[in-house]
């Protein structure tokens, strides 16, 4: 099973510890999270379902590269991280 992960800073908003799930897509991993969690959806994606544009989600070491529908494939071992970018002065 797939483990999805937050970073900190999504953290201090709200909770959201890491997770291991039944996925065969980064979509399918996201939403059996946001099933568990429906607070965190709003922080990650937008209302058509598209990653935020501040939210960044890597599976192991790569950026995903379907940011619309998050359809790249998720393994049973692979570890997906989702980040949220800074900004600020």
């Amino acid at each position: 099973m797939a483990r999805v992960s937050f970073t900190g800073n999504l953290k201090r908003h709200l909770a959201c510890p890491p997770a291991t799930v039944e996925a065969t897509t980064v979509r399918e991993a996201l939403e059996a999270v946001f099933a568990s969690n429906p607070p965190l959806r709003s922080y990650i994606v937008d209302d058509q379902g598209r990653l935020r544009r501040h939210v960044n989600v890597f599976v192991n070491t790569t950026m995903i590269a379907d940011r619309a529908r998050q359809s790249d494939a998720v393994g049973a071992a692979d570890e997906i991280y989702v980040l949220q970018a800074l900004s600020g002065g």
